[in-house]
Order: structure tokens, then C-alpha cells, then sequence
């Protein structure tokens, strides 16, 4: 997956988030929504979910994590995927704000309360049971029990009808923050609706099949025989029907499928790399693409990451592959740190981006990331491109990428490096993969739509459920 500065954007007073679990029984509701909660005023702080879960789970100790993990999990990605509308009915139906960790018990009750109940993942009065009981265990918010659980039933007695008040309110029908639904908008005038909905819909768990190991047929009718569901949408992409735990998935301890998402696998089918190459996987960590890239072909393989934490995993998931790169430590700006002066055949310029195709997967990133982020990253960009054609031998080529939905990191992108370097050649490529929209969400969105579907914007407008992408490819005259 493409790195996005949005990760490491820690503030000091996220950095310093303490957490503590309450003593309760770490299998109830109570228990995981009280670190639901917690999680997600980590975020509210800058903290990316992730390290935020992370850091909750290890407050919980190894023996509650075990048993509230997944629902500690579940529960905090529903709520930030309803953040807008959770806040929205905070500040409806609570006349004075209340204290943070009680508005966020709330947000994340809310978000279990939305669901339908025949959809619903807890029966409502055990929702507001549970919020209650969590409120109460905890000493400097016991004093709100009663709110709680008056706020929570006046919200299940009328439901429909605050739900239905909650789309006159932007933020709060989309769950987006406002600056984001108006690029969002002025971007896709046609198709906005559908973009944003796609956004809100969580991603299938999408495995790539390893090329060396198998084949997506052979790999197919695996797991039909084990009895799980699930379909090709890609050349090495193979979706399930339903996510099932990595320790169950076959063959994936073994390396011979790896989780990745559909449009990312783009990366390594449109690099081109061929045996005997040459080739750089620049912002290369975790190494998803760069244990695609060596699946395909016998290449040297030189993957940089400048995060020195980072880059360990990228020999972690090559170690599982039973594959290898040249891991280096270094800024793909200044390759004065870390090149040897040999020209690379291929390059692989997946740079930080804002991360706006893949919320979907990581629903914080639309509430860490800002306006004025997404000129500091073209700036990035482009410092980074700079930096890396000289590195290309003539007759290369560089395979730009983002897991962006924004035209500033993606076509306008595209135009202006093919406007300041003319040595460079653009060749046909994906440009922009929007994310595929289903279910609930893609109903929600037909209703307001203008009938364009967002996902003919692609080229060939497959619908293979993938995150947004943009891909761009240039070779060195």
C-alpha cells in the first residue's frame, strides 16, 4: 500500500496519549467500547488509528487483548466511519458538550445503534446497556451515566427520523470532513456521490497470489476446497467473499499469497520489470509491491524506505516470500545518501500522497488530514520525482503512483512532469482507478446520483473492487 505521510503524523499530545482499561470483563461490549472510545480520541488527537488500536490493545494486556481485540477493532472502525454523523447527533441531542471520553462512548454507540437491526452486530438495548455500564466503571465519568442512557434511547425511540434529519447536514450524511466532500466535488463533478460512498463502504479482503508458487486458478480451487468463497479480479487477484483471520488464509504463512489490495497490484504488472533488470522500489516499506515486483521476474531489487522502523518490515514480508531486496535506509529525495551511481532499468515512484483512495481501509485518514497537507505533498512529490529520473537509464522507465483520489497528486501531477522533464515519454498506464462502490453504500448513492458512474472514469471502467489509485508511466528517451 502506498505510503502516506498521514502516518506519521503524530502530534505531541497524541505521542503522549495515555490509556487505561476499565474492570470489566474484556469479552463484554462494555469493556470494547470503552477502548473503542479511547481510540478514537486518539485519533481526534492526530494519532493514525492503527498505532492508536495498538497502544489501546497493549494498555489491555496480552489476555484482554486477545479476547477484545476484534471487537475493540470493529467497533472503532464503524465509528470513525460515522464520525460525521456521530458528532452531529452529539451536539443534537446533548444540550451542554460533554466531557471527550463520554461524547466518544457515544459516537461509538451510535455508530453500533445506525445499523439496522436485522444488520445490526449487537441487539440495541445491550448497546446502551453496555455504553452505560462503561460509562459508570469509569470513575471521572461515572456522573453521566443517566445521560447516556437517556441520549441513547431517545435516539433508538426516534431513530429514523434523526437519521433522516442528520442528511440535511453534509458532514453528517457523508461522514467526510467539509473541505474534503468539496475537492471530492469540484475533482468529480459527475460522480461525487458515488466517490464518497465508496469511501464509506469498508474493502473486501483481497489476497495476490504468488506467481512463483502457484497459479490463481490452482489457487482458486485451494480454497474452494477448504470451503471459502472466493473470486479472481485481477491477473495475481484473488477476492474472498468474507475476511477470514491471516492464520486461516492457506498458504499465506507459507508465502504463497499475500494480502493486497486489487488496484495496488497494478504496481507491479504495469512496472514491466523483465529478468536481468535493474530496479528501484522507491517509499518501498511494508514491501507489498516489492514482493510482487520479484514474483514476476528475476530482477535486483534495491528497495529503499527512509523510516528506519519501517523498512524492517519490508524484510519480514520478503523473508515469508522466501525472496530478497537490497533493503536501504535513505530519502528518495537525496539520493546523494544512499546511490551508488548505477542507472536503474525500472523505478518505482510510489511517493506519500494524501491517502484518499484507500479510506475505505483507514477511515482516520480523513479526519487527520487537512487542506493545507495536500500542497506540502505535491511539493514532496515533486521534490521526489526530481530526485529520481536522473537514476533512470535511457530507454527506462518510471512508474509514478498514489493511492490518491485528488487531481493535484495525480493527473496534474502526471502533466507537470511531463511538462518540466522532456527527456520523458509518457506511456499508456491506468491514470486514475476510482474505488468500487457495493452494497449498502452504492444503494445509499444511487438515490442522489446523476446517473454517471464514478467508475467509468477508468479506462476500461471494470468494476473489479479495488481502492483508488493513480498511475502514471514515463520512459527516458
Amino acid at each position: 500500500m502506498t505510503r502516506s505521510a498521514f502516518s506519521r503524523r503524530t502530534s505531541p499530545k497524541a505521542g503522549a496519549a495515555r490509556f487505561s482499561m476499565l474492570h470489566l470483563a474484556p469479552d463484554s461490549l462494555g469493556f470494547a467500547l470503552d477502548a473503542a472510545a479511547q481510540a478514537v480520541g486518539a485519533v481526534r488527537a492526530g494519532m493514525a488509528l492503527p498505532a492508536a488500536l495498538a497502544a489501546v490493545l497493549a494498555s489491555a494486556g496480552a489476555g484482554n487483548a486477545a479476547l477484545a481485540r476484534g471487537a475493540i477493532q470493529d467497533i472503532a472502525y464503524r465509528a470513525l466511519r460515522r464520525l460525521g454523523t456521530g458528532d452531529w447527533l452529539v451536539t443534537q441531542l446533548v444540550r451542554k458538550a460533554p466531557p471527550a471520553h463520554v461524547g466518544n462512548v457515544l459516537v461509538c454507540a451510535f455508530a453500533l445503534l445506525a445499523d439496522d437491526e436485522h444488520a445490526a452486530a449487537y441487539a440495541p438495548y445491550t448497546v446502551v446497556d453496555q455504553a452505560v455500564t462503561a460509562i459508570a466503571a469509569r470513575r471521572e465519568c461515572a456522573f453521566a451515566k443517566g445521560l447516556v442512557n437517556a441520549v441513547l434511547r431517545t435516539f433508538l425511540r426516534e431513530r429514523e427520523a434523526w437519521l433522516e434529519k442528520a442528511e440535511s447536514d453534509p458532514v453528517a450524511a457523508w461522514n467526510y470532513p467539509a473541505w474534503w466532500i468539496e475537492a471530492v466535488r469540484r475533482a468529480w463533478p459527475d460522480a461525487w456521490q458515488r466517490v464518497l460512498a465508496a469511501g464509506d463502504a469498508p474493502g473486501p479482503l483481497t489476497l495476490r497470489v504468488n506467481a512463483r508458487r502457484t497459479t490463481t486458478a490452482d489457487y482458486l480451487q485451494l480454497l474452494d476446497a477448504q470451503g471459502i468463497e472466493a473470486v479472481a479480479i485481477g491477473p495475481h487477484a484473488v477476492k474472498l467473499a468474507a475476511a477470514v483471520p491471516v492464520e486461516r488464509i492457506p498458504g499465506f504463512a507459507q508465502g504463497v499469497v499475500s494480502v493486497q489490495d486489487a488496484g495496488a497490484q497494478c504496481a507491479g504488472e504495469w512496472l514491466g520489470a523483465r529478468d536481468g533488470m535493474r530496479v528501484l522500489d522507491a517509499c518501498a516499506a511494508p514491501g507489498g509491491k516489492t514482493g510482487h515486483v520479484l514474483e514476476m521476474a528475476d530482477v535486483e531489487l534495491v528497495a529503499l524506505e527512509a523510516d528506519p522502523a519501517r523498512a524492517k518490515r519490508i524484510d519480514e514480508n520478503l523473508s515469508r516470500l522466501g525472496l530478497t531486496a537490497k533493503v536501504v535506509v535513505g530519502d528518495a529525495g537525496d539520493p546523494s545518501q544512499w546511490h551508488d551511481g548505477r542507472p536503474f532499468d525500472r523505478v518505482l515512484a510510489d511517493v506519500p500522497c494524501s491517502a484518499s483512495g484507500i479510506v475505505r481501509r483507514h477511515p482516520d485518514v480523513r479526519w487527520l488530514r487537512r487542506a493545507t497537507d495536500i500542497p506540502a505533498l505535491v511539493a514532496e512529490q515533486h521534490r521526489i520525482l526530481d530526485a529520481l529520473w536522473p537514476l533512470v537509464a535511457p530507454g527506462g522507465e518510471l512508474l509514478y503512483v498514489t493511492c490518491s483520489l485528488f487531481p493535484e497528486e495525480g493527473e496534474e501531477q502526471a502533466q507537470w512532469f511531463e511538462r518540466v522533464h522532456e527527456d520523458a515519454v509518457r506511456l499508456d498506464a491506468p491514470g486514475q482507478l476510482m474505488p468500487f462502490c457495493s452494497g449498502a453504500a452504492a444503494e445509499r448513492s444511487a438515490s442522489s446520483s446523476t446517473g454517471t458512474r464514478a467508475f467509468d472514469l477508468e479506462r476500461g471502467g471494470a468494476d473489479i473492487d479495488h481502492d483508488g489509485f493513480f498511475y502514471a508511466r514515463f520512459q527516458k528517451r
